[in-house]
Protein backbone atom coordinates (compact mmCIF):
# COMPACT_ATOMS: atom_id res chain seq x y z
CA UNK A 1 0.00 0.00 0.00
CA UNK A 2 1.62 3.79 -0.85
CA UNK A 3 2.44 5.63 1.92
CA UNK A 4 1.91 9.01 0.07
CA UNK A 5 -0.91 10.25 2.39
CA UNK A 6 -0.15 10.93 6.08
CA UNK A 7 -3.26 10.75 8.10
CA UNK A 8 -1.32 11.09 11.45
CA UNK A 9 -3.37 12.46 14.39
CA UNK A 10 -6.37 11.57 12.35
CA UNK A 11 -9.57 9.48 13.26
CA UNK A 12 -11.84 7.08 11.10
CA UNK A 13 -14.86 5.09 11.18
CA UNK A 14 -14.89 2.38 9.02
CA UNK A 15 -18.65 0.30 8.95
CA UNK A 16 -18.64 -2.95 8.14
CA UNK A 17 -15.40 -2.83 9.41
CA UNK A 18 -14.21 -6.76 10.31
CA UNK A 19 -15.47 -8.03 6.48
CA UNK A 20 -12.52 -7.87 3.58
CA UNK A 21 -13.40 -4.61 1.94
CA UNK A 22 -13.83 -2.81 5.60
CA UNK A 23 -10.70 -4.60 7.04
CA UNK A 24 -8.70 -3.24 3.53
CA UNK A 25 -9.62 0.06 3.85
CA UNK A 26 -9.31 -0.15 7.69
CA UNK A 27 -5.63 -1.70 7.26
CA UNK A 28 -4.53 1.54 4.39
CA UNK A 29 -5.62 3.97 6.51
CA UNK A 30 -3.94 2.81 9.55
CA UNK A 31 -0.62 2.18 7.19
CA UNK A 32 -1.45 5.90 6.30
CA UNK A 33 -0.97 6.83 10.16
CA UNK A 34 -4.65 7.53 11.02
CA UNK A 35 -6.33 5.05 14.06
CA UNK A 36 -9.44 3.10 12.54
CA UNK A 37 -12.55 2.56 15.08
CA UNK A 38 -14.13 -0.79 13.36
CA UNK A 39 -18.28 -0.86 13.92
CA UNK A 40 -19.61 -4.32 12.88
CA UNK A 41 -22.25 -6.13 14.13
CA UNK A 42 -19.76 -9.73 13.87
CA UNK A 43 -18.31 -9.82 17.25
CA UNK A 44 -15.71 -12.82 16.19
CA UNK A 45 -14.91 -10.83 13.20
CA UNK A 46 -14.37 -8.00 14.86
CA UNK A 47 -12.11 -9.08 17.47
CA UNK A 48 -10.21 -10.77 14.70
CA UNK A 49 -9.76 -7.66 12.44
CA UNK A 50 -8.16 -5.84 15.40
CA UNK A 51 -5.94 -8.39 16.44
CA UNK A 52 -4.87 -8.47 12.72
CA UNK A 53 -4.86 -4.33 12.48
CA UNK A 54 -2.76 -3.63 15.82
CA UNK A 55 -2.96 -1.10 17.97
CA UNK A 56 -4.51 1.59 16.28
CA UNK A 57 -7.03 -0.10 15.40
CA UNK A 58 -10.16 -0.21 17.75
CA UNK A 59 -13.79 -2.05 17.64
CA UNK A 60 -17.49 -1.16 18.05
CA UNK A 61 -20.53 -4.02 18.34
CA UNK A 62 -23.48 -2.76 17.03
CA UNK A 63 -26.46 -2.55 14.53
CA UNK A 64 -26.56 0.68 12.45
CA UNK A 65 -30.11 0.48 12.32
CA UNK A 66 -30.44 0.99 15.46
CA UNK A 67 -30.21 4.84 16.04
CA UNK A 68 -29.58 4.53 19.81
CA UNK A 69 -26.71 2.28 19.36
CA UNK A 70 -25.29 4.44 16.55
CA UNK A 71 -25.43 7.96 18.72
CA UNK A 72 -23.63 5.46 21.35
CA UNK A 73 -20.47 4.44 19.07
CA UNK A 74 -20.34 8.35 17.91
CA UNK A 75 -20.12 9.80 21.38
CA UNK A 76 -17.16 6.90 22.70
CA UNK A 77 -15.28 7.56 19.20
CA UNK A 78 -15.20 11.19 20.37
CA UNK A 79 -14.65 10.62 24.03
CA UNK A 80 -11.88 8.25 23.32
CA UNK A 81 -10.18 10.26 20.31
CA UNK A 82 -11.57 13.87 20.49
CA UNK A 83 -12.74 14.21 16.76
CA UNK A 84 -14.02 11.99 14.05
CA UNK A 85 -12.07 12.71 10.78
CA UNK A 86 -12.96 9.87 8.75
CA UNK A 87 -16.15 8.22 7.92
CA UNK A 88 -16.62 5.34 5.56
CA UNK A 89 -19.88 4.19 5.06
CA UNK A 90 -18.89 0.59 3.96
CA UNK A 91 -21.36 -1.94 5.84
CA UNK A 92 -23.73 -3.67 3.56
CA UNK A 93 -25.97 -6.60 2.71
CA UNK A 94 -26.19 -8.04 -0.56
CA UNK A 95 -29.88 -9.64 0.04
CA UNK A 96 -31.66 -12.49 -2.08
CA UNK A 97 -30.78 -12.59 -5.89
CA UNK A 98 -34.23 -13.76 -8.12
CA UNK A 99 -36.44 -11.59 -9.88
CA UNK A 100 -38.82 -9.19 -7.52
CA UNK A 101 -41.91 -10.92 -7.61
CA UNK A 102 -40.09 -13.89 -6.16
CA UNK A 103 -38.68 -11.93 -3.26
CA UNK A 104 -40.15 -11.56 -0.07
CA UNK A 105 -40.84 -7.70 1.36
CA UNK A 106 -39.12 -8.39 4.61
CA UNK A 107 -35.88 -9.07 2.69
CA UNK A 108 -36.41 -6.18 0.38
CA UNK A 109 -36.66 -4.02 3.49
CA UNK A 110 -33.74 -5.50 5.63
CA UNK A 111 -31.24 -4.19 2.76
CA UNK A 112 -32.78 -0.78 2.54
CA UNK A 113 -32.38 -0.77 6.09
CA UNK A 114 -28.87 -1.63 6.84
CA UNK A 115 -27.50 -0.10 2.97
CA UNK A 116 -29.32 3.08 2.88
CA UNK A 117 -31.27 3.72 6.45
CA UNK A 118 -27.93 2.22 8.78
CA UNK A 119 -25.62 4.84 6.22
CA UNK A 120 -27.98 7.81 7.04
CA UNK A 121 -28.07 7.20 10.98
CA UNK A 122 -23.99 7.10 10.90
CA UNK A 123 -23.22 9.86 8.69
CA UNK A 124 -25.76 11.83 10.90
CA UNK A 125 -24.44 11.47 14.20
CA UNK A 126 -20.91 11.40 12.39
CA UNK A 127 -21.22 14.85 10.31
CA UNK A 128 -23.14 16.62 13.04
CA UNK A 129 -20.13 16.12 15.32
CA UNK A 130 -17.56 16.78 12.77
CA UNK A 131 -19.82 20.02 12.29
CA UNK A 132 -18.85 20.89 15.81
CA UNK A 133 -15.25 20.53 15.57
CA UNK A 134 -12.11 22.71 15.21
CA UNK A 135 -11.29 22.82 11.54
CA UNK A 136 -7.52 21.99 10.01
CA UNK A 137 -6.22 23.84 7.11
CA UNK A 138 -4.94 21.69 3.35
CA UNK A 139 -2.25 22.10 2.10
CA UNK A 140 -3.72 24.67 -0.26
CA UNK A 141 -5.01 26.52 3.30
CA UNK A 142 -8.67 25.44 2.66
CA UNK A 143 -10.76 24.74 6.41
CA UNK A 144 -11.21 20.73 6.35
CA UNK A 145 -13.29 19.57 9.28
CA UNK A 146 -13.70 16.10 7.76
CA UNK A 147 -13.69 13.67 5.33
CA UNK A 148 -16.94 11.23 4.16
CA UNK A 149 -16.74 8.38 2.05
CA UNK A 150 -19.18 5.88 1.08
CA UNK A 151 -19.42 2.65 -0.64
CA UNK A 152 -21.78 2.31 -3.54
CA UNK A 153 -22.04 0.43 -6.62
CA UNK A 154 -22.05 0.19 -9.98
CA UNK A 155 -25.60 -1.51 -9.52
CA UNK A 156 -26.65 1.89 -7.97
CA UNK A 157 -25.72 3.72 -11.03
CA UNK A 158 -26.99 0.95 -14.12
CA UNK A 159 -29.37 -1.49 -11.82
CA UNK A 160 -29.24 -4.80 -12.49
CA UNK A 161 -31.80 -7.68 -12.77
CA UNK A 162 -32.06 -9.93 -9.66
CA UNK A 163 -31.15 -7.15 -7.34
CA UNK A 164 -33.74 -4.75 -7.05
CA UNK A 165 -33.14 -4.01 -3.47
CA UNK A 166 -29.61 -3.77 -3.14
CA UNK A 167 -29.56 -1.78 -7.03
CA UNK A 168 -31.90 0.75 -4.82
CA UNK A 169 -30.05 0.83 -1.95
CA UNK A 170 -26.90 1.75 -3.32
CA UNK A 171 -28.82 4.19 -5.91
CA UNK A 172 -29.83 6.35 -2.53
CA UNK A 173 -26.78 6.15 -0.87
CA UNK A 174 -25.67 8.03 -4.29
CA UNK A 175 -28.80 10.09 -3.75
CA UNK A 176 -27.49 11.09 -0.50
CA UNK A 177 -23.84 11.15 -0.88
CA UNK A 178 -24.60 14.43 -3.05
CA UNK A 179 -27.55 15.75 -1.07
CA UNK A 180 -25.21 15.88 1.92
CA UNK A 181 -22.39 17.18 0.07
CA UNK A 182 -23.90 20.15 -0.76
CA UNK A 183 -25.45 20.60 2.90
CA UNK A 184 -21.95 20.45 4.11
CA UNK A 185 -20.45 22.00 1.32
CA UNK A 186 -19.32 25.74 2.92
CA UNK A 187 -18.42 23.72 6.25
CA UNK A 188 -15.18 21.86 5.73
CA UNK A 189 -16.85 18.29 4.85
CA UNK A 190 -16.12 16.97 1.75
CA UNK A 191 -18.76 13.78 0.68
CA UNK A 192 -18.14 11.32 -1.39
CA UNK A 193 -19.05 7.62 -2.94
CA UNK A 194 -17.25 4.88 -4.73
CA UNK A 195 -18.62 2.83 -7.12
CA UNK A 196 -17.26 -0.48 -7.57
CA UNK A 197 -17.92 -3.26 -9.21
CA UNK A 198 -18.59 -6.57 -7.35
CA UNK A 199 -14.60 -7.68 -5.63
CA UNK A 200 -13.69 -10.62 -3.72
CA UNK A 201 -14.76 -10.29 -0.51
CA UNK A 202 -17.45 -12.59 1.70
CA UNK A 203 -20.64 -11.23 -0.35
CA UNK A 204 -18.96 -12.36 -3.78
CA UNK A 205 -19.13 -15.63 -2.17
CA UNK A 206 -22.86 -15.39 -1.70
CA UNK A 207 -23.77 -15.74 -5.50
CA UNK A 208 -23.78 -18.48 -7.64
CA UNK A 209 -21.27 -19.31 -10.60
CA UNK A 210 -24.04 -18.42 -13.15
CA UNK A 211 -24.19 -15.37 -11.80
CA UNK A 212 -20.74 -14.65 -11.08
CA UNK A 213 -20.23 -15.24 -14.92
CA UNK A 214 -23.07 -12.56 -15.81
CA UNK A 215 -21.29 -10.19 -13.77
CA UNK A 216 -17.99 -10.49 -14.42
CA UNK A 217 -19.10 -10.77 -18.46
CA UNK A 218 -19.73 -7.28 -17.95
CA UNK A 219 -17.06 -5.67 -16.98
CA UNK A 220 -14.36 -4.99 -19.77
CA UNK A 221 -11.65 -5.88 -17.64
CA UNK A 222 -13.08 -8.88 -17.41
CA UNK A 223 -11.75 -9.09 -13.61
CA UNK A 224 -13.07 -8.04 -10.50
CA UNK A 225 -11.89 -5.34 -8.56
CA UNK A 226 -9.59 -5.79 -5.63
CA UNK A 227 -9.69 -4.42 -2.32
CA UNK A 228 -6.37 -2.88 -1.93
CA UNK A 229 -7.72 -1.01 -5.10
CA UNK A 230 -10.71 0.12 -3.51
CA UNK A 231 -8.86 0.94 -0.58
CA UNK A 232 -6.26 3.27 -2.57
CA UNK A 233 -9.03 5.44 -3.91
CA UNK A 234 -10.71 5.66 -0.30
CA UNK A 235 -7.46 6.71 0.92
CA UNK A 236 -7.08 9.86 -1.77
CA UNK A 237 -10.78 10.36 -0.70
CA UNK A 238 -9.73 10.32 2.62
CA UNK A 239 -7.12 12.78 2.59
CA UNK A 240 -6.57 16.48 2.86
CA UNK A 241 -5.81 16.31 -1.66
CA UNK A 242 -9.35 15.51 -1.71
CA UNK A 243 -10.21 19.12 -1.18
CA UNK A 244 -12.90 20.42 -3.89
CA UNK A 245 -14.49 17.02 -5.08
CA UNK A 246 -17.16 16.58 -2.88
CA UNK A 247 -20.73 15.16 -4.04
CA UNK A 248 -18.08 13.15 -6.45
CA UNK A 249 -19.18 9.38 -7.83
CA UNK A 250 -16.24 7.60 -8.19
CA UNK A 251 -16.39 4.80 -10.59
CA UNK A 252 -14.03 1.55 -9.96
CA UNK A 253 -16.31 -0.89 -12.47
CA UNK A 254 -13.16 -1.62 -14.44
CA UNK A 255 -14.54 0.23 -17.74
CA UNK A 256 -18.51 -1.16 -16.96
CA UNK A 257 -19.87 2.16 -16.37
CA UNK A 258 -17.90 5.93 -16.52
CA UNK A 259 -20.32 8.28 -15.58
Amino acid sequence: MSTRYDLSGRHAVVTGGAGGLGRGIARALIEAGASVSLWDQNANSLAQAVAELGRRASQRQLDIRDVNAVEAAADAAISDHGRIDILVNNAGVLGEVRPIWETTPENFQRVLQVNLFGTYLVTRAAVGRMLRQEPRRSPDGHLLRGHVVNIASIQGKEGMAMAAAYSASKAGLIALTKSVAKETAKEGIIVTAVTPAAAETAMAQEISAERRADILSRIPMARFVEVAEVARLVLWLSSDDCSFSTGGIFDLSGGRATY
